[in-house]
């Protein structure tokens, strides 16, 4: 039993990875900026923005100071990949030398490429752990049957990662292929909208799911040339989440794709939502190009939500790669 496990982001995974955990440990401190979502969780013990149905575990406490985690043994980074290093610049000041960070972020700095692993041992000198697979925050939160992947390069990490995660009904599997873990995650992102391009255009099923087996094993391609291990897409964090973004409507990701493919283009900031796969898209295009690599699903994504190229064309280009 741990004594205290931070959380930090009070989103939709925040809070479900909070109640995945609250059994495992004493405390659970779930950080958020919004003032009105700590006072809600504390007074209430409801997130009453995200989950305003599900009452959450009474030994989660909301806070709202980052140095109130200065002894949290391991805290969970459930935050968009953009802000990954301005968070971990501030806990580095903060936190024990023994403390474990752990990334949720499926995705790439735009500015560097670099992966949010790179990233956190860059503003903290430790190793991270970085968890991918199939959760569907709506779910997880009611503490229904799931799974996830982790990884890290330091086996006492992994092994006390995997302990606090563990329970009767959350499985995980636990790797040191680091890269192949994040990008999982990553490429995930961009099968998603691909998936979400061709149901958004009524593409018939046998050439949806012919697509998808080219794009399933292209992303074993690629990650092996990124220097990971193709087996990895096997486990939760390739087929488990692969599955999930591309067939459910719980997917951002699927539904920007959706509706580009409907040809509806969506003003990010006018909509306030977040398409973190769109910042993919255009980071895995300039890597392919970098180190010479053919991934027709990143071409087909790419000219339809970067390049505005009609959907039909593209997905012909798409289909003639098969």
């Amino acid at each position: 039993m741990f004594s205290n496990i931070g959380v930090v982001g009070a989103g939709a995974m925040g809070t479900a990875i909070s109640q995945t955990i609250c059994e495992n440990t004493q405390n659970v401190l779930l950080y958020a900026r919004r003032e009105e979502i700590i006072n809600s969780i504390n007074e209430t013990h409801f997130n009453r923005e995200y989950f305003p149905n599900v009452r959450l575990e009474d030994n989660i406490i909301a806070i709202g100071d980052l140095n109130q985690l200065k002894d949290a043994e391991i805290i969970f980074l459930t935050l968009p990949s953009s802000i990954i290093r301005e968070i971990c610049h501030d806990l580095n000041e903060i936190i024990s030398d023994d403390c474990v960070l752990v990334s949720t972020a499926k995705g790439l700095e735009k500015e560097s490429q670099k992966r949010m692993s790179q990233i956190i041992e860059e503003e903290t000198a430790r190793s991270a752990v970085v968890l991918s697979g199939p959760n569907i925050a709506s779910e997880m939160v009611m503490r229904t049957f799931s799974s996830a992947s982790i990884a890290c390069k330091n086996k006492q990490y992994l092994e006390k990662v995997k302990s606090v995660l563990s329970t009767s009904k959350f499985k995980v599997s636990t790797s040191d292929d680091v890269i192949g873990v994040e990008y999982c995650g990553v490429i995930k992102n961009v099968i998603a909208i691909s998936q979400g391009i061709c149901e958004g255009m009524k593409i018939n099923d046998n050439a949806r799911f012919s697509v998808f087996t080219k794009t399933y094993n292209e992303t074993k391609e690629v990650i092996e040339k990124f220097g990971g291990n193709k087996d990895t897409v096997d486990d939760y964090c390739g087929f488990g989440d692969i599955i999930t973004a591309s067939t459910l409507n719980v997917s951002r990701n699927h539904t920007l794709g959706v509706l580009y493919g409907q040809k509806i283009v969506i003003d990010e900031k006018a909509s306030g939502v977040l398409f973190e796969g769109k910042n993919t898209i255009i980071i895995m295009k300039e890597l392919c190009n970098k180190y010479n690599i053919e991934c027709a699903t990143v071409d087909f994504t790419y000219d339809v939500i970067i390049d505005r190229i009609n959907p039909k064309k593209a997905f012909e280009k798409f289909w003639d790669k098969l």
